[in-house]
């Protein structure tokens, strides 16, 4: 038995729970991953994992030795990046995943970028408006807008976004501004999400939240839906800052309650936990640092 082979092994099983995806990511058959493990648990004298029909769960034995194997397997891989040579050439495919409106506008001029700058780098843009799952889908790095979830993840914050309520100077002519958040509650609304986000807009009055439901008039999961309904005089719509930014560059949708907006949503760039992180995650990172400008919370 190859022990490094096993840990490896056991990190992919604890990590994705479940034999045959483990085997998936690495190239192994399940039966071969199940022979690793057996192996490793009979060196060890423990069993690392309870196995159900249903899943596959660590002992207490198991937890604690899955933190040891990953920083063996850390320091492994530390020491073979060494190695190869302190200044590692990014190589091979690069998987970025992104929601779509905003890797479409920001997210994608960066890979552009990339892959001119770094010609041994194949990538790919995966743009979907739904969490998933970076080791599962095989994706090295994911963009993601507003507060995360706590995760083996490792997260750094790139930028910020406001959240805006627009309509259109026609409609506030005709209609009036609405001085306050509870003033909504009179103006045609335009709801745009998810369909199993929650419809409350969020607001900051006298320090404290408030939470208005509108009844709206309009749902779409398409802030290109909503953004046009309210710049053809439809009603108040909340978006993000950069979905409406053309709209409001234009003259076609002003802002208003301002003053009551929540903080702005952070922006991440979230990776697999590593303590050594390649060299086409890295180059990616400081690329979108260096080149791009994703503060949208002034």
């Amino acid at each position: 038995m190859d022990r490094i082979d096993a840990m490896q092994a056991f990190v992919a099983v604890a990590d994705l729970q479940g034999f045959a995806p483990a085997a998936r990511k690495l190239g192994l058959s399940p039966s071969g991953v199940t022979r690793l493990i057996a192996a490793l648990e009979d060196r060890l004298g423990a069993r690392l994992l309870q196995r159900t029909t249903r899943k596959v769960a660590l002992t207490d034995v198991g937890a604690r030795y899955l933190e040891r194997a990953r920083r063996i397997l850390a320091d492994v891989e530390e020491a073979e990046g060494a190695a190869e040579g302190e200044r590692i050439k990014p190589s091979g495919r690069l998987v970025v995943s992104a929601p779509v409106g905003f890797g479409r506008l920001h997210v994608s001029p960066v890979m552009s970028a990339y892959l001119k700058r770094y010609g041994e780098v194949a990538g790919e843009l995966r743009l979907e408006d739904r969490m998933i799952n970076l080791v599962e889908d095989g994706v090295d790095l994911a963009v993601r807008i507003g507060h995360l979830a706590d995760s083996s993840l490792v997260a750094r914050q790139v930028g910020d976004m406001r959240r805006l309520v627009v309509a259109a100077p026609a409609y506030l002519e005709t209609h009036g501004e609405p001085a306050t958040p509870a003033a909504i509650a009179t103006h045609a609304t335009i709801q745009f999400g998810a369909t199993a986000a929650p419809p409350d807009w969020r607001f900051v009055e006298d320090g404290r939240e408030v939470r208005v439901t509108p009844a709206p008039r309009f749902v779409t999961n398409s802030a290109d839906a909503a953004i046009q309904y309210a710049e053809s005089g439809g009603g108040l719509t909340r978006v993000m800052f950069y979905q409406a930014a053309d709209a409001l560059r234009r003259g076609g949708l002003r802002i208003v309650l301002a003053n009551f907006e929540p903080p702005p949503l952070p922006i991440h760039l979230v990776y697999p936990t590593s303590r050594l992180l390649s060299a086409k995650v890295r180059a990616f990172i400081d690329l979108v640092i260096e080149v791009s400008d994703w503060h949208f919370g002034k």
